[in-house]
């Protein structure tokens, strides 16, 4: 009986990738990064923003950010959301604590597909799925962060406000890092022009829990710089000023 339940756990080791150290382990923040892929997305945008998280974690910044940590680890997962039933993981569960641990994830993030393209924008099924992954996160940790990255409204799915609230109440808070871009045309976008601007909107519909906060990055091609003040307040958790 010894010896099954010995080929029974090898048999799930060997299937399921997992080891003794992805047991849950303690870290000073699980991050979720959820980046929009939608439609408004072309191949010029998706580049930037994909560059853009890749060599965020290698900035030294941010770096000492993690170090000064009570653990000097966090855990951060890459997803990337569309449309109600377009949610992806392009990254699973990663610790970053060092040079090499942060130039690792960002290889990888810059080596995966895109995971879609040309569809509708459902921020609120995106809260949804980052609240699965933190939910089946194999690391404790007391903050739990989702990082929202986006270049419109929601204009599919339940209203984002619910997603929201519900991820709130369950402890966890939800950032955001709004691109703003030439306003667009009914014609050319799938997006509404939301009153008092993107930045408004996600300050009154999206963000939410502990210390929340929204940067704004003025193009795409400043994301990075963006990403990397939002990175070093989230991991610090500070509030940045504007």
């Amino acid at each position: 009986m010894r010896s099954l339940r010995i080929f029974v756990v090898a048999a799930l080791m060997a299937t399921t990738g997992w080891t003794s150290t992805h047991a849950a382990g303690r870290v000073d923040l699980l991050l979720v990064l959820a980046a929009d892929v939608s439609g408004s997305m072309d191949e010029s945008k998706f580049e930037l923003q994909r560059s853009g998280y890749a060599t965020a974690f290698s900035d030294p910044r941010v770096l000492e950010a993690i170090r000064a940590g009570t653990s000097g680890l966090v855990a951060v997962t890459f997803v990337e959301w569309s449309g109600i039933l377009q949610q992806k993981i392009v990254i699973d569960w990663t610790v970053i604590s060092n040079d090499k641990t942060a130039r690792q994830f960002g290889d990888r993030i810059m080596e995966a597909p895109r995971a879609f393209a040309r569809n509708s924008t459902s921020i609120s099924a995106g809260i949804d799925f980052a609240i699965t992954q933190l939910n089946r996160a194999p690391y404790d940790a007391r903050r739990r962060v989702i990082d929202v990255s986006g270049d419109g409204d929601n204009n599919s799915g339940r209203d984002v406000t619910a997603a929201r609230d519900e991820a709130v109440a369950k402890g966890t808070t939800i950032n955001g890092l709004v691109i703003l871009t030439q306003t667009a045309t009914p014609s050319n976008s799938e997006h509404t022009n939301p009153p008092g601007g993107l930045a408004n909107y996600y300050h009154n519909n999206v963000i939410g829990g502990p210390s929340a906060f929204v940067t704004v990055a003025k193009n795409f091609n400043s994301f990075g710089n963006a990403l990397i003040k939002k990175l070093i307040a989230e991991i610090a958790q500070a509030v940045p000023q504007p």
